[in-house]
């Protein structure tokens, strides 16, 4: 099994399972299914209890602890319990077409908040660090993004009075070579792409790459986008699209650009606060009907 695997054996060992349904032999998916059906509860079985519940014998139980890379039943379990730390996954939080309105509400608010404490326990300070340094260092900064990564991308443009320099969103292929071929030494490129392969994102981004640029990536996993990203920002999610919109990965990569955006506000100092407090002061008036002088005032 290769590291990558392995790893996700490691740390969400029911998302394995569920997605290796369709490949397991008949006695071998008992076992998933009773496992899937109540893992709080699997996860206190012995071996014994574990096959009598599945219906099957104990050498089969160990023979699909095997067949999802465990190393035997006693590592099953420990991965198990691993796995039930981040609450609910894809796996057992998918949609049903029997599940009444009640349950697709929970499922989903279950989903979204597991998969968010998923990536806040996995995000690299160092990294979010790396990042807040060279972005309080910039005279401009693009976002480079498509589809639902577009949408980050829009989101991250708009915050712009935070970060205190000009930003821009290119959502367009075309539009992503011309801005990252007019970028300069300083200037720094976002790269967002859930699965860090789209090609207009990756492309863009080796351009800026090339034109000096300080490259910094928004990405769900490694990727080509990777190798033109100085620094990658991994904002892993278990979503699964075959059941889901990219609702997870999108607003999780929003709660990075938030942080990205405040921390560098707060890094600009006071000065750059007053004038955040004088322009949300505006608006605010703007919004009242209060566009006076004297609704201007602190």
């Amino acid at each position: 099994m290769d590291q990558g695997r392995q790893a996700a054996v490691d740390e969400n060992l029911l998302e394995v399972i569920a997605r290796s349904l369709d490949h397991l032999r008949k006695s071998d998916r008992r076992v998933a299914e009773c496992i899937l059906n109540a893992p709080e509860a699997a996860v206190d079985l012995t071996l014994g209890k574990l096959a009598r519940s599945a219906g099957v014998s104990e050498p089969t139980v160990i023979r699909f602890a095997n067949a999802v890379g465990c190393d035997g039943f006693r590592d099953l379990r420990v991965k198990l319990a691993r796995s039930l730390a981040y609450a609910r996954t894809t796996s057992h939080s998918a949609i049903a077409a029997s599940d009444d309105l009640a349950a697709i509400v929970d499922k989903i608010f279950d989903f979204n908040l597991s998969n968010i404490t998923w990536v806040r326990a996995h995000l690299d300070p160092a990294s979010i660090g790396a990042a807040v340094d060279v972005l309080v260092r910039a005279p401009r900064i693009e976002f480079f993004g498509m589809g639902a990564s577009g949408i980050v991308a829009q989101d991250a443009a708009q915050k712009f009075p935070l970060f205190g320099v000009p930003c821009n969103a290119q959502t367009d292929g075309h539009q992503m070579l011309m801005a990252a071929s007019m970028l300069r030494q300083g200037d720094v490129a976002v790269g967002i792409s859930n699965t860090g392969q789209t090609e207009e994102v990756v492309r863009a981004m080796r351009v800026a790459t090339e034109r000096g640029a300080s490259t910094i990536g928004i990405i769900g996993g490694q990727g080509p986008l990777t190798r033109f990203c100085a620094i990658p920002i991994v904002a892993e999610t278990l979503e699964n699209t075959n059941v889901f919109t990219p609702t997870v990965s999108r607003l999780s990569a929003m709660i990075v650009i938030d942080i990205l955006s405040t921390a560098v506000s707060l890094a600009r100092g006071s000065v750059e606060q007053e004038r955040i407090v004088s322009m949300k002061r505006l608006l605010s008036a703007i919004r009242s009907g209060d566009d006076t002088d004297e609704g201007r005032q602190p």
